[in-house]
């Protein structure tokens, strides 16, 4: 089974992991907005954060070289915002525990309203000033009736001292005082990558995902019929990636090694290239 790379037109990046890891520039990250330019690719990225803007994150790649615009920065926040717009009019009333990513994404233009009573929806990420207070109202607002969005459910987060509770941590706390199921957005789930071919007018079968973790970068895009380059520079490792079922369509060292593949399908006119355990 091979992948033509000649016919994607579309490329989805995770960040961390992808484009750096930490401060750490990657192989690879400096070289990429202007070879994808250079082929005529569309591309966007993908983080399941959703404590900042599309604007913060957008001054930390520029501070790594790395010149993305903002409104190509799709995160959970952004995703949950859009998703929710489609299903609730204006004005609709929501409780959000979040911090300035989701509150942002959801308050800043006034479509919605943020209320702690009589709510519609109860929308949940990652809060590091989390307290008693705000599961309290939530759950008596879930309890109530109001419909349990979650931005996405990674339950670690990673820090410098090491992993902290991420949002699936206090969502879990949500699920065992109300009893509800939530409704999650982020990687893996679809919302997010759909989003993402809305945003650059493509479709699946045209685009590619990059991503360094197997249950939310490479699963999510393959649950969506996008090819899959998984890049051993951050979470899982080759081995894992080889025994994934189905195995990721590339894979790679580095970011680097993919740019060598897409400018080879475009510039020597081969567009197949070998896949599955691809030395790079």
């Amino acid at each position: 089974m091979m992948l033509d790379l000649a016919k994607v037109r579309a490329v989805l990046l995770d960040m961390d992991g992808v484009l750096h890891r930490g401060r750490l520039l990657l192989p690879g990250a400096t070289e990429l907005v202007a070879t994808m330019d250079k082929l005529g690719l569309r591309y966007a990225c993908l983080t399941n954060n959703s404590t900042q803007t599309p604007a913060v994150f957008a001054q930390k790649l520029a501070a790594h070289g790395i010149q993305i615009a903002a409104n190509h920065i799709i995160t959970s926040s952004t995703a949950t915002a859009q998703l929710l717009r489609e299903r609730l009019p204006a004005g609709t009333r929501l409780y959000a525990i979040g911090m300035d990513g989701l509150q942002d994404s959801l308050f800043a233009d006034g479509y919605f309203v943020a209320a702690t009573n009589e709510v519609a929806a109860v929308v949940v990420g990652l809060d590091l000033a989390v307290n008693y207070e705000k599961l309290r109202v939530a759950t008596l607002a879930l309890r109530a009736g109001a419909a349990f969005i979650a931005t996405n459910g990674d339950r670690t987060f990673p820090a410098p001292e090491g992993l902290i509770p991420g949002a699936g941590a206090i969502i879990a706390a949500l699920i065992a005082a109300s009893d509800q199921t939530p409704t999650f957005v982020g990687k893996p789930e679809p919302a997010m990558f759909h989003a993402a071919l809305h945003l650059l007018n493509v479709s699946a079968a045209e685009t590619l995902m990059v991503g360094d973790r197997l249950d939310t970068d490479i699963g999510g895009a393959q649950g969506v019929g996008i090819a899959t380059a998984f890049v051993e520079t951050g979470v899982n490792t080759r081995v894992e990636a080889e025994a994934w079922p189905p195995p990721p369509d590339l894979i790679l060292p580095n970011l680097a090694a993919l740019l060598d593949l897409l400018r080879h399908s475009r510039g020597s006119g081969i567009g197949t290239q070998q896949h599955k355990g691809d030395k790079g």
